[in-house]
């Protein structure tokens, strides 16, 4: 920080399963920690929801618990993507909050995307970024399809940070960044896909820039008046809490999903891969996988333990196991199917609960990698190590069965909350209490561990993927014919 400010920093995280918040004093020490989890919905196949109300209440706790601790400088909010809520004019939730996993909108994406060819989404975009049942566009078809009157009483579609910080400082704003695949590589809607859908582009909210101070702290909050920097999805949240904030650096961020991400300022449009426009300096290539850290807790709900004694019965992953294709709700980068299903192939009776665990966890270290391939033809880049973090990082055995996998080092920084650390980081850049992103982060983000790949391991991780990469194409057919059976995702 610079010098002369002695208040503090809070970032906060609205996650996949929790919120996740932090405070950290002028030097960057950690004052304080909190994280709360809330529950999902789960009421159908392919029917993810969650209350934003309960995002709201441990938002207000977090702030409470640090309000004890005296005035903040002030506060930044980053907050899972594509998860939408709509809205009437006074803020008020119409439906559940529909949450990124969700598939049910994936036929209204489906005609849309139908509609628009790969060299117009590249023009608009800046990349081929597909209209999957995650986009915005796709919710919205899908509601006003299903629901023509939740429809007309909507008056706005916000992600969950765009909601916590309405309702925190009364001022109603989005950025370019999070609005994945909405926005041109200027930073302005993209009209000619917006109005592919009647209605949308007057329920989408005005664009900021995500280090802009939105507004201030309400009078019936904690910490009143203090100022709240806009802030951006976790994804790039997450960069700046595990120090990556320059060209040529990787990510490898783990939690209910994998997150791979790759700063490189040239682009060659590659299917599946969202590029970023860029901002102040920095691009992103990322893949978005479907089920990480959900992979782990689905297996470990199985054999009746918990995921971090789950993860540390697992074997070493011997030549013969099974493979998992960890589809268990479709899956996103790079191929954005969600009527993919997960699958074990290979399941002989000698499988015992150890070995099962075992294959999930190398299952979803091969979609990351399948997901960072494509990062590296995007960018025609590849770094020699990626930084990790994130709570799916939090076991050694994991760890290095993803560096054996991508076949580099992994750098594992400390800390579960590389979202809510970052948005502290946003926080005291957005109003100048911190030279700048870059600095900031290699000054706040500390290495734990290096995981190196084990020749041998590397070498058995190599014969397995090419024989994994092919699971997906072979099951396609079976997979798409019992989504088509079950009807898909109900409303």
């Amino acid at each position: 920080m610079q010098a002369g400010r002695q208040g503090r920093l809070i970032g906060i995280d609205v996650g996949t399963t929790s919120v996740k918040a932090v405070a950290i004093g002028p030097d960057g020490t950690r004052l304080a920690e909190f994280a709360r989890p809330y529950p999902t919905r789960r009421p159908a196949a392919g029917l993810v929801e969650q209350a934003p109300e309960d995002w709201l209440r441990l938002v207000h706790e977090a702030l409470s618990t640090f309000a004890t601790l005296g005035a903040a400088d002030a506060i930044c909010v980053t907050s899972q993507v594509n998860t939408h809520v709509f809205t009437d004019a006074a803020l008020g939730v119409l439906h559940p909050a529909i949450v990124w996993q969700d598939g049910r909108a994936a036929a209204a994406g489906a005609r849309i995307d139908a509609g628009v060819t790969a060299a117009e989404k590249t023009e608009w975009l800046g990349a081929p970024i597909p209209v999957d049942s995650s986009h915005a566009l796709a919710r919205m078809g899908w509601m006003a399809e299903t629901h023509p009157d939740i429809w007309a009483r909507t008056a706005h579609l916000m992600l969950p940070r765009d909601w916590i910080v309405a309702r925190l400082t009364g001022v109603r704003l989005g950025d370019a960044i999070s609005s994945v695949g909405l926005v041109t590589p200027e930073f302005a809607y993209a009209a000619p896909l917006i109005d592919r859908l009647e209605g949308a582009a007057a329920r989408l909210l005005p664009l900021a820039d995500p280090l802009s101070v939105a507004g201030h702290v309400l009078p019936d909050w904690p910490l009143a008046g203090t100022p709240v920097v806009l802030g951006v999805m976790d994804a790039w949240a997450s960069l700046f809490g595990i120090g990556v904030a320059r060209a040529g650096e990787a990510m490898y961020l783990s939690g209910t999903s994998e997150v791979l991400g790759l700063i490189a300022p040239q682009v060659v449009p590659e299917p599946g891969v969202i590029v970023f426009p860029e901002w102040r300096g920095l691009r992103l290539h990322a893949a978005p996988t479907q089920a990480g850290g959900a992979s782990l807790d689905w297996v470990a709900r199985l054999v009746g333990r918990d995921a971090g004694a789950a993860a540390a019965m697992a074997p070493v992953v011997a030549a013969d196991a099974p493979l998992f294709l960890p589809h268990l709700q479709g899956e996103r980068a790079p191929i954005w199917d969600a009527a993919s299903r997960g699958a074990f192939v290979g399941l002989s009776g000698a499988a015992d609960a150890g070995v099962l665990v075992a294959s999930v966890m190398e299952g979803v270290a091969f979609s990351a990698r399948l997901a960072f391939e494509a990062l590296e033809r995007s960018a025609a880049m590849r770094p020699p190590m990626i930084r990790a973090g994130g709570g799916g990082f939090a076991a050694d055995r994991w760890a290095q069965i993803r560096a054996d996998a991508l076949g580099r080092p992994l750098l594992r920084v400390r800390g579960r909350d590389p979202g809510a650390l970052g948005a502290a980081v946003m926080a005291g850049a957005g109003i100048g209490a911190m030279a700048g992103l870059a600095e900031a982060a290699a000054c706040l983000v500390q290495t734990d561990r290096i995981f190196a790949p084990d020749p041998a391991g590397m070498e058995r991780a190599e014969a397995r993927y090419q024989l994994w990469r092919g699971l997906y194409a072979a099951l396609r057919p079976v997979n798409h014919a019992l989504a088509a059976a079950g009807g898909g995702a109900a409303g």
